[in-house]
């Protein structure tokens, strides 16, 4: 736009809001009209007012920061809860062998829990019953049951952003996996804990 010559006023053309339509030279190849803007966004380019990179606080509104993030920084969950690199891996052997590690890591999803995530003791509820349904199917099923409940469980940690329960998706993948009914078993009284820790 640095070519651009000062336009004159005409009558060739009608005046739009009663304000007169200035009259531009043809630019690069295109004869009379505006050049193709840069990602496809044709038409005419406003009447009146600044061209769009003079507005004040930048192109679209000045809260936006380096990278048009609107100061969200690189934390996208907002508020002031604090940052996680990942979930810990519970081992599903130690866990079907020892009763106290079952215990220590109940109380650290319950503790993440705390830390990240709020409202879940409901979903929590409904999670841990539908684990009790599939632990009481006929075993030729089982493993169907615990797979669905795996895409359940990453359904509503998405959803409703449960962060915190990304470990016990893990495990469950890890139990469905090894398809062995005390798997199941130590899982739900995993479960039974942690919903018994967050009340």
């Amino acid at each position: 736009m640095a070519d651009e010559q000062p336009s004159q006023p005409t009558a060739e053309k009608a005046p739009v809001a009663d304000k007169p339509k200035e009259n531009r030279p043809p630019r690069e190849g295109r004869p009379g009209g505006n050049p193709p803007r840069p990602g496809g966004g044709g038409g005419e380019r406003r009447e009146g007012g600044p061209p769009r990179g003079d507005r004040p606080g930048g192109d679209r509104g000045g809260d936006r920061g380096p990278g048009g993030d609107r100061g969200r920084g690189d934390d996208r969950r907002g508020g002031d809860r604090p940052r996680f690199d990942g979930p810990p891996e519970i081992d599903l052997e130690k866990l079907i062998a020892d009763s106290l590690y079952l215990d220590n890591q109940a109380h650290a999803v319950v503790s993440r829990m705390r830390d990240m995530d709020s409202g879940t003791k409901s979903q929590l509820r409904r999670f841990y019953n539908a684990v009790r349904r599939a632990c009481r199917t006929p075993e030729n099923e089982r493993q169907h049951e615990f797979v669905m409940l795996r895409a359940r469980l990453a359904y509503t940690i998405a959803r409703h952003s449960l962060r915190s329960l990304d470990m016990l998706e893990k495990l469950l993948l890890q139990v469905t996996r090894k398809n062995e009914p005390r798997g199941y078993e130590r899982f739900r009284d995993l479960f039974e804990a942690i919903v018994a820790y967050n009340e």
